[in-house]
């Protein structure tokens, strides 16, 4: 995972990308959290696509490149996660 993260981060090295995968990261785990408290099951497709709205804007107009999660969406997920940690410290 250590040797995907780099690729990953490799694929993000624009600041205003990284800033949008951030605010994408966040809301989506607001929302998850509203949802689950109260109980909104229905709607847990929305964190999903709150989440990677912003993160794919970051891509297509700011990188110019393509979602590292189209070809590994398992990894890039976790490494959202593991990117999000890494600004937060």
């Amino acid at each position: 995972m250590k040797e995907f993260y780099k690729f990953y981060l490799s694929e993000h090295q624009n600041v205003i990308n990284r800033r949008l995968h951030f605010l994408g990261t966040m809301m989506a785990l607001l929302l998850l959290v509203f949802i689950l408290r109260f109980g909104l099951f229905r709607y847990l497709i929305f964190p999903i696509l709150i989440g990677y709205a912003p993160a794919w804007v970051g891509h297509f107009f700011f990188e110019k490149n393509k979602p590292a999660s189209f070809k590994h969406p398992f990894k890039s997920f976790l490494c959202d996660w593991w990117m999000a940690f890494d600004i937060l410290r």
